[in-house]
Parts: structure tokens; sequence; C-alpha cells
């Protein structure tokens, strides 16, 4: 670049500007420049070329777009001087990428500078094929390729390049190699005396064993001898020395390889391989030179690795532990890390289980650590090498060391101590201890698995059963217990707390009453649990107590007239059922014994992820937003209770049916605009939804949303037509239709999507002779999300339709959605509601469709988690696998068939758009069952960790998701109880979840 002036003033210029907008400035007038100057070639000199390349190359690399000039940056590659070709292929290399048309334009002039003599036009053609060579180079180019790489004319620099070029044309295209010709010639280049070439070469074998170890079983000895020269015998230049290491990079590459072959079965080779081997573990120890350290313990970790995998004698492995229980205790903590990893991995290849016990104190020690990854990788370990012999010290220490442990641990932390407690309890009483506090420590992130299963073993073992009460009833004295430890206390204390009749304070009375004290605190789904153990501390009251019958005969009767259908007819079945006598005694019986089963606690943990990532992002907030409620505004009751506030995270919903004005269906006015993408509309469907604990005095307490009242207290109230969830849903997979709609007002949505922007225009529509006043709009958007609403008349006049386009532009990759907080008034009713809109992650994606030679090469790079990310799906919608095409094709990810070999399983692909992502290609691998289609395992890959994880979940939730169809019901005042009866043990062994929960 000497004597370019103008290149040197225009970075000058760039440098001296006072802010972004003035070097935004700068840069345009300087592309315009180039563009002018490009266009007229008739004064477009070989030198301002090159100058103006030079130009492009640094305004690309300042963040800019240069969507021109890549033709003459190309053309400059077939220039004959060296100034202009290094130009060309220095920026072709940096602005194109191996499926630009343009690059297969240069094909024959990169084959010309790799076959010439020039050596220097040979480095510079092979570091452009080694950067960016794409399918079409492998199979114009890799003959040539293996030509120079073999050549004894050619010098190490180019060998050298040329196998690092070889490698990437066979990473494109495994063809590129045949494997029977080669595999004698790839055992020659790892004789070779230069540590450069050889370095690349094994490099090269890395690859291609991983592809096909057995075609390449003579390089196993050479691979072993490599590791003599360098270990050994020390045999190396001083340029290749690395503080004191002969060629580290070297060494660990062709340990891996070695990892790709089988055992080693030749008697000489292997005990050259151990006792390089030998020489490597004993060799090795920490210092204070981080660099030396690095280099030393990489060599160090593969060789452990390559232990492992030769499945080495007990005393090999013995020293391997050793040496690594020195390392868990150092300071550095990147070598703790790798210590307690290798410990792990090495505890699930071998048997050196008594070994690793020696060092549990110190791995116990880093459980404490104030790093989260060092901490994470000692409670795998912990959980591996667990036994009978030390269950008791490692299940005591999680649970001490739970209280302080942060929240993305949490979960895993308490689940690995329930199965550590069931696999080892040297007897049951402990186990119920240690189970009850681990609800007490963590009840929030103590999943309903782990109750179930101590449950079980109360009810399954009878001399556990009084010690299981008494402890029950100890954590029910407590102040503030978590609402799983009421349920589990609830449900043992209804079934075995007579056994405690004799000791003080565990009368049926004072069991109730310590209970009651618990109701008013509790959710929804607690109290039908209850409910049931109130009713079996009645049955079981000896002498009988009237005190006590009429305080739960007072309970029975308040919620008889519950809104939640599960709660109410509990309620009135046991209030009729306990005046029955004898029927009362068989309804009620003690539950029969669970069947013997796997515990379902040991497949939770398989579906653990154990990275810090993952786990993190595994406990991000699920949040399903909830269906919109419309209301019309409350008269006053005196008296009334206060509403009930409605949260998005309890599935039960109850519907209610009202009649319409009139008894007849109003018009559709957006009939006529929206053709048959109109969503019908069914005049009787109610979609409104009720969720939430229930208050002490019966009623539901606040507990954020929308406001409700109860049924029987509602004034004003609008009917809802059709089902406001499926309307939301049917709008995800397509652009136009209805998504909301009562007697007196309709809204549709028509909506197009481009790249990352999108348009919607709200038809907001009167149905009536009478206008609606005081309509207000508003939109809540999510971070992710730019909107612009544009504003809606304060009137909508009679029979008439007015529309407000809404403008969309997605930020970054994520499932929230904006909703749109709207209200008017008819008449003197008030009605408002909050509605999502369905600008869903989907509609920012752009259906493509790639061939294998697309699709594998991007599937392979993505290597594993974050950017790409599985997880085995159940619950799914039993779908055939055309139908599951459909389905995610109406979502805008495009099935490609013919890539699986597999004819169960389906690969799809799509661009996702947005500002901080750019245009990103998504992909997609579904795995069926053909035996169980409610299961499938999922994997979705991206270049974003954010991208793949949110389109992992929406995918997911488009599989799981089934709409409900409308369901009208009417609670009557006090429906005819009928007689229940007591589950058959077949079905509790289905479904030991309704037992749990005291169904009947």
């Amino acid at each position: 670049m000497t004597g370019m002036r103008g290149l040197s003033v225009f970075i000058s210029d760039i440098r001296n500007c006072q802010n972004k907008e003035a070097e935004r400035l700068r840069v345009d007038k300087e592309l315009g420049n180039i563009r002018t100057c490009f266009k007229n070639e008739k004064v477009l000199t070989p030198y301002k070329k090159k100058k103006y390349v030079w130009k492009m190359l640094y305004i690309h690399m300042l963040g800019y777009d240069v969507d021109f000039g890549h033709m003459e940056a190309v053309s400059l590659i077939s220039a004959p001087k060296y100034p202009e070709k290094q130009v060309g292929y220095i920026v072709t290399s940096c602005l194109l990428n191996e499926n630009h048309d343009f690059l297969r334009l240069a094909i024959n002039t990169v084959r010309n500078d790799i076959i010439g003599r020039n050596e220097t036009f040979q480095c510079l053609a092979l570091t452009l094929v080694g950067n960016i060579g794409g399918r079409d180079f492998a199979e114009s180019l890799a003959p040539d390729v293996q030509k120079l790489l073999i050549s004894s004319s050619c010098r190490p620099l180019v060998r050298k390049k040329a196998a690092l070029c070889l490698l990437r044309l066979f990473r494109k295209n495994p063809d590129a190699i045949n494997a029977d010709g080669w595999a004698d010639r790839m055992a020659q280049l790892l004789d070779e005396r230069d540590l450069g070439v050889l370095t690349s070469s094994t490099s090269l074998l890395v690859s291609l064993v991983s592809n096909n170890h057995e075609a390449y079983s003579s390089c196993l000895p050479k691979c072993v001898k490599i590791l003599e020269r360098l270990a050994r015998n020390q045999d190396v230049p001083q340029e290749y020395t690395y503080y004191g290491i002969p060629s580290p990079w070297l060494q660990v590459k062709a340990m891996r390889a070695l990892q790709y072959f089988p055992t080693i079965e030749d008697p000489s080779t292997r005990k050259s391989l151990f006792e390089v081997l030998q020489r490597i573990l004993m060799g090795t120890d920490v210092v204070k030179n981080v660099n030396k350290n690095n280099a030393s313990h990489a060599v160090l970790f593969e060789a452990l690795s390559l232990v492992m995998h030769l499945d080495a004698e007990k005393e090999m492995m013995s020293q391997c532990v050793a040496l690594l229980g020195k390392f868990i205790s150092v300071r550095e903590p990147n070598i703790r890390y790798l210590g307690l990893e290798n410990m792990t991995r090495m505890l699930m290849v071998t048997d050196v289980q008594d070994i690793i016990k020696k060092h549990q104190s110190q791995i116990i020690t880093s459980l404490k650590d104030p790093d989260i990854s060092i901490r994470r990788r000692a409670l795998d370990l912990l959980y591996g090498m667990c036994d009978v012999s030390n269950a008791k010290d490692i299940v005591e220490e999680l649970l001490q060391y739970l209280s302080t442990a942060e929240f993305s641990m949490r979960e895993e932390l308490s689940l690995k101590a329930a199965i550590l407690a069931e696999k080892f309890a040297p007897d049951l009483s402990w186990y119920v201890d240690v189970i009850l506090q681990l609800i007490d420590k963590a009840g929030d992130f103590v999943s309903d698995d782990i109750w179930f299963r101590v449950v079980q073993f109360v009810t399954n073992n009878e001399d556990l059963q009084p010690y299981a009460a008494s402890k029950a009833r100890e954590y029910l004295d407590k102040t503030a217990i978590h609402e799983t430890m009421v349920k589990v206390s609830a449900y043992i204390l209804g079934e075995y707390g007579h056994l405690l009749a004799r000791q003080p304070g565990c009368s049926a009375s004072e069991l109730f009453n310590i209970l009651h004290e618990k109701l008013p605190r509790v959710s929804t789904p607690t109290i039908p649990i209850l409910l049931s153990t109130y009713a079996k501390l009645l049955m079981h009251a000896q002498p009988p107590d009237p005190e006590l019958e009429k305080k739960i005969w007072a309970v029975f009767k308040k919620y008889e007239s519950c809104i939640d259908v599960e709660i109410q007819q509990r309620a009135v079945e046991y209030f009729e059922l306990s005046k029955k006598g004898a029927a009362f005694m068989d309804v009620l019986a003690e539950m029969p014994k669970f069947p013997e089963r796997q515990s379902s606690l040991i497949k939770k943990a398989e579906e653990v992820e154990d990275t810090a990532d993952q786990s993190a992002i595994k406990l991000r907030a699920q949040q399903q937003p909830s269906n919109a409620l419309v209301l019309a505004d409350p008269q006053p009751v005196s008296g009334a209770p206060p509403p009930l506030k409605v949260p998005s995270q309890n599935p039960e919903s109850v519907a209610r049916s009202l009649p319409q004005p009139n008894g007849t269906p109003s018009p559709d006015l957006l009939s006529d605009l929206l053709g048959p993408l109109a969503i019908e509309a069914s005049p009787g469907d109610v979609s409104t939804e009720q969720h939430g604990p229930i208050g002490a005095e019966g009623v539901p307490e606040e507990v954020g949303g929308s406001a409700i009242v109860p049924v029987e207290e509602q004034t004003n109230t609008v009917e809802v037509i059709g089902n406001i969830a499926e309307r939301f849903h049917a709008l995800c997979l397509k652009d136009s239709g209805v998504l909301y709609e009562d007697p007196y007002i309709q809204i549709g949505i028509k909506a197009e999507w481009r790249g990352h922007q999108g348009r919607l225009v709200l038809f907001l529509g009167n149905k009536n002779t009478s206008p609606l006043t005081s309509v207000q709009t508003l939109i809540l958007p999510p971070a992710h999300l730019r909107l612009e609403l544009s504003p809606v008349p304060d009137t909508i006049p009679p029979r008439a339709q007015v529309q407000s386009p809404l403008e969309v532009m997605n930020i970054r990759p994520s499932r929230d959605v904006a909703v749109l907080d709207f209200s008017y008034m008819f008449g003197t009713k008030l009605v408002s509601a909050k509605l999502r809109i369905p600008a869903t992650l989907n509609k920012f994606l752009q259906p493509i469709q790639l061939t294998s030679e697309e699709f594998f090469p991007q599937w392979r790079s993505l290597s594993g988690p974050p950017l790409k990310l599985q997880e085995v799906v159940r619950g799914v919608r039993p779908l055939a696998l055309p139908e599951m095409a459909t389905l995610f094709n109406s979502f805008r990810v495009t099935i490609c068939p013919g890539l699986d070999p597999n004819p169960n399983n389906l690969v799809a692909s799509s661009t996702f758009y947005s500002e901080s992502t750019g245009a990103m290609i998504c992909l997609a691998r579904i795995e069926t069952d053909p035996a169980d289609r409610t299961q499938l395992r999922l994997t979705v890959g991206s270049g974003d960790p954010t991208l793949t994880f949110e389109l992992k979940e929406f995918i997911k939730e488009q599989l799981i998701t089934i709409p409900m169809g409308s369901r009208a019901l009417v609670p009557a005042p006090t429906p005819a109880p009928p007689v229940a009866q007591p589950l058959s043990p077949a079905a509790l062994a289905d479904d030991p979840g309704a037992l749990l929960a005291g169904l009947l």
C-alpha cells in the first residue's frame, strides 16, 4: 500500500472524524466516488482499481456494507503482477463467501495459479481456497492440491498450505479424497521431517479418520512414532519448541487422531504408546508461567482422554486419578475445572470409584468455589461417585449447600439429591427426612415428581407411615412453609394422621385446625388436596367429633358454589358422602399400594442440561400469555368481595355462556374484506378464563392480570364471540382473520411481512346502529419489537369501519408478543380488553429450500450448545409425517425432503430476519418414533444462541399446543352429588399424579 496517497488520505479523514455521523458521511462520499470510477472503465487503470479495492476493504472492515465492486476485486486475481493479484486475493477472501456467484468465475484463474511454478502465487491461491473454498472448488481443485501436498519439489511452505487447503475441501465434499488411493500417501506424509508440514498433515488426518478410521489403519503406528519423536526423543527444532515443550499442538493432534481408532492390538505399538503417555503424566506439573501451563496441560488432558480410550491398566488409571486430585486443589480455576471434568469422565468409563473417593473432601470444597462452572462440575462428580458407603455424607453436603446455592443450580441440585437419597438410602426414614428437608429449603425448585415419589414410598411401607406422619406434623408447626410442604403434609396426614391420635397435638380436630390455617395462602391446585384431607380427618375422627364435623361441613358448603369445577365437585360430593356413614368409609378407604416401577426422577435427571449456559436458558421464565379477558365495567355490589385477577400460568379455565342481545347473531363486517380467510364465529362461543388461588372466604384473591368478579355477582358483562385463544393461534399461522369479536365490535387483522419489518392493518368495525364512543387503543410492545400504531378515531359511527395501520420492526429474536390494550363505550357500558397481536417469531422467518450440499456443511459447523440445541419433546400432538410437514410449512419453516436417510425423520430450514442478527439461516431436525407419535426429538441450530433457543421453544409450543374447542359451562347452584367410586389399582398405576391429588 506504499505510495497510495489517496488511500492514506482517506484513512486519515476517517480517523479525524469527530462522531459517527461524520464518519458515515465521509464513507458515503467515498463509496459514491468509487462507484463512479468503476463505471468509467476507460480511465480505470490497474493502479486505481487496486487503490479503490483497498478502500472498499477498509470500509468493509469499519462495518459498513459494501454491495458493489465485487467483480472488480475478483478480476484482480487474474492480474499478472503480484501487487494487484495480492489485493484481489485478499479482498475477495474478505468480501465474498463460498456461495457467491462471482467466486465461481475465478476457479480457472485460481487453478492456474495452483498448478503454476510461481510459489508466491500458489500460496495466495491456496490461502483463498482454504478460507472460502466451497463444493465447486473441491470438485475442481482437489486433485491439483493433492499433487502439491505430495510433491517433493515444492517447498514446505507451499505443502503446509496445501494440507490445510485440502482439509477445507474435504470438509466441503468428503468425496474429494478417495480413501483407497490416498491412505498410503497419508501414511507417507506422517514420515515428514518438517514439523510445519507434519502438523498440517496431522490436522488433515484427524478429519479423515473421524470419517473412516478403517481405511487409514496404517497411519496408527505412524502417530505413535510422532509422539515418541516429540515426547521421548524431543527431536524438535527450536522454532517449534513452545516454553520448553516440543510442538504441543502436534502432540495434541496426534493423540486426538489415535482416539478415533479402536483399541491398539499390536503389543510393541501399545507398549511404546504407554511409555510416551507415562512420560507425559509424570512430567507435567503446575508452574507459575501461564503460557507454559496452558500448553503442558493441553497435552496432559489429551493424554488422559487417550488413556481412558485405550482402557489402560488400573495402575495407570490410579496414577491419572492421583494427578487429577492434585489439580483440583490448585489455585488456578481453569486447571481445577479441567481436573473435575476429566475425573467425572474417568468415573463414567472406568472402575476407579474407590480411588476417586479419596478426594471426596476436596471435591466437596469445590462445590463452594466462587466459579459457578467449577461448582457444576463438582456437583456432577459428586453425583457420579456416590454409593451406599458415602451417600449420607454427600447428600448432607448437598442439603447444606442448597440454602446458599444460586437459583440456576437449585433445581438440578434438588433433583440429584433426591435421586441419591432414593438409590442409596440406608433406611427409609432417612430418605423421608432428606426429601422433607429438600422441600423445606428449596420448595420452588422441587418438582412434583419428588414429592409424588416420597408419597409412593410411604404408601408402600407400613412401618414408615407413622414416622412420615410425625415428621409432616412437625413441619406444619413452622410459621412459614412452602406450598409443596403443605401438599405432602396434607396428603400424609390425611392418610395416616390417625396413627398419631395418641400423641399430643395430633387429634383429628388439631390436625384440621393447623392445616386450615394454611388454606388462605395456597393456590387453587392445592385446595382439592386439602378438601380430601379434611374428609379423611372427618372419617378417622374417633370418637366422632360433632364440633369438627360442623367446621368441615362449613368449609364444604362454602366451596359448593366455587367457580373452579374441581373444587366445587369435591366440596359437593364430600359433603353428601359424609352423611352416608358406611359408604363414606368405603369411598375414602386407605389408598392401595403402588406397583413397583422405575423412578420417574431418574428419567428426569437424564434430561437435565449440564452446561451453565443451558441451565440458565432453561430456568428463564417461560410465561405463556393468557387469553384476553373482555369485560364491561361492573356495577359495585354492596359487600362484594374483592375481584379475582387472572395470572397467565394456571392452565385451568372455565367458559361461560351468556345470551346474545335480541337472540340473533350480528353481521360480520369483515367478511367482504377478508373473504374466505375470515374465521367463522359462533355467537354462543365464550372464552373468558378464570385462574388463580381461592381466598379464605371462598373467593379468589388478587394475583395479577385482568380483573373479573364471580359469576353470580357480574353485571353488565359483555359476551365474547368465538374463542380468543384459537383466533390468536390461527393468526399466528396466517396473515388475515378476525382477532376479536363481541356483540358491538369486530376487530380484524390483515398483515404483510418482509424481512425484519411488517405492516399490519387493524380493522375496527361497529356492528350496531349506535355509535361506539371513547374508543382508545394502546400498544404495549415487548422489548424486542419497535411498534408504531396510527391513532384511532374517538368515535366509530354506526355500521362503519375504521382502519389503523401498525408498523412493526423486529430488533432481535424473542417469543414475547405485543399486546393491544383497547376500550370503548357503548351507551353507558365501558368495555375493555387486552389482546395479543400476532407479530410472533415465525412472522420474521422466510422459507428456504436447501440441498444436501448446502444443508450439511452448515449443520456440521454448528458443533453444539448454545448454537445447536436438542430436546426430547413429549406430549406432542400425534400427527402423521405429511401433517407434521404441513404444520412446519405453515409457520414458515420449510421441510427439505430427502436429506435424512431415515424415513421417520424430517429436516427443515428457514431464514430469520432481525436488526441484530441480519438474515440468519436456521436449521432443524425432527426425529419421530413410529411406535409413539406423542414424543419426538427436536434439534435446532443457528448462528445465534438466543435465536436457537427461541426457535426451539416456538416449534415445541406448536407441536404440543392443541387448540381447545369452545365449551360452555353454566354452574348449577347445587348439583346433585353422584356417588364417587374409588380408583381401581390399575387406574392408580396408570396415573399416580391423580392419586396424589386425591382424585375420587
